[in-house]
């Protein structure tokens, strides 16, 4: 027999039993198709983070308060340290200490809760300069931004996201009102364009002031949440990255380097972080989809040791004729990577599908663009995994199959 007949051989004893044959590769659909939609999903996911990232400006250096963090718990820790002073930007925007920045401003983060008249509403608190506006890519709709004077004289000023605007203010015009916050009021002036899609959209629900308005009457505290130091060019980041380092550690008299309590981070850094964090996470789901197609290898080798019982009188047959134990193994094996071939491209097409429509519908929802994107290479190894375990788990039966006396196996009921 040539091994076009073993395979035509085999194909038939797959057709013959369809539904015992659907069965058997349904570990496989489950398992490939689990791996594609992983990883076209965390291909998906870190193309959108990255594309967020970009939104935050790639010119742009974040210096942050706490050690490097290493870690949720670091993380944590680092947020909550009061390690920024304005002396710090001060220094920083030394032409001598820092030449490659172009600006250099203080930035408050937090959470408040505001009230106009029987109407609430909490959202996020930013505090900046003027340059806050061009940084972040944020228009306004209506009104005005608050000034450089606005800002050395801590004036109550607000800028209101467009959700923040329509929860309190519904239709009325809200430029010139006042709404409290923590039993003070503050003039609105301005109302943002509505971001509405993407990370972006959390400035819909923001409330934007000058820092030192946030320090001095919202939060009550003296420090500076983060620092953002604006490069003249890409190329000059990394120059700066180091000047902003020399310039801090002589700010807080820090000679071991070790013991700096202030961090850097880029927007390339910020990419890298999400990315890790994305492909951990789909190495981790990937992992475990991928016991499904051992479980499908599993079920296949059952299923062909059945299949081998039930055909022993075929088996004999065949051997009574002039078929080796090289045809028959090789039919058997044949049979196996039938189905494990078959269950891959099934479990790609399915996966292909369901990739798209469930990319659409986490956009639709979430008001995201997502893109979608299918991973060849993850499909060509999902194929090659298949197929080797189609064959590690169907060699057993088709020894088993080979080895067996044609006498005994005509006898066979």
């Amino acid at each position: 027999m040539t091994n076009n007949d073993r395979i035509k051989t085999a194909y038939e004893g797959v057709i013959m039993h369809r539904s015992r044959s659907l069965l058997t590769i349904l570990g496989i659909v489950i398992g490939i198709t689990s791996i594609i939609l992983i990883l076209a999903i965390g291909a998906s996911a870190q193309e959108l983070v990255l594309r967020e990232v970009q939104t935050f400006g790639p010119k742009n250096v974040f210096v942050l308060p706490g050690k490097q963090p290493e870690g949720f718990s670091g993380f944590a820790g680092s947020i909550m340290n009061d390690s920024l002073q304005e002396r710090d930007v001060t220094a920083l925007r030394r032409k001598e200490n820092v030449p490659d920045a172009a600006m250099v401003m203080p930035y408050m983060e937090g959470s408040v809760t505001a009230t106009y008249r029987s109407q609430l509403f909490s959202g996020a608190l930013l505090g900046g300069e003027k340059d806050i506006f061009r940084l972040f890519q944020l228009e306004l709709a209506d009104g005005d931004i608050f000034s450089d004077e606005d800002v050395a004289q801590q004036t109550g000023v607000v800028i209101l996201g467009t959700r923040v605007a329509e929860k309190l203010f519904d239709t009325e015009d809200p430029i010139g009102k006042h709404i409290k916050i923590k039993d003070k009021n503050y003039r609105v002036i301005g109302v943002l364009h509505k971001k509405g899609q993407g990370a972006a959209a959390a400035y819909d629900d923001a409330f934007i002031m000058p820092y030192t308005t946030v320090q001095q009457y919202v939060m009550g505290v003296h420090y500076i949440s983060h620092i953002i130091v604006e490069a003249k060019t890409e190329a000059s980041i990394p120059a700066m990255v180091r000047d902003i380092k020399t310039t801090m550690r002589e700010s807080h008299d820090i000679k071991d380097t070790t013991k700096d309590d202030f961090y850097t981070m880029t927007m390339e850094d910020a990419a890298a972080l999400f990315t890790t964090i994305t492909d951990v996470l789909t190495i981790l789901l990937t992992a475990i989809a991928a016991i499904s197609l051992v479980v499908g290898g599993v079920g296949i080798m059952n299923i062909m040791f059945v299949s081998v019982t039930e055909r022993t009188r075929e088996i004999g047959l065949r051997k009574a004729v002039g078929a080796t134990d090289q045809d028959i193994l090789r039919q058997f094996l044949f049979e196996a990577l039938i189905l494990t071939l078959t269950g891959a491209i099934i479990g790609i097409m399915i996966g292909w599908g369901g990739g798209i429509v469930i990319t659409f519908i986490l956009g639709a929802a979430y008001g995201m663009d997502f893109n979608f994107f299918f991973p060849f290479q993850g499909a060509l190894v999902g194929v090659i995994v298949a197929m080797s375990i189609g064959f590690i788990f169907g060699i057993f039966p088709a020894r088993q199959a080979s080895r067996k006396s044609p006498m005994e196996a005509l006898r066979a009921e």
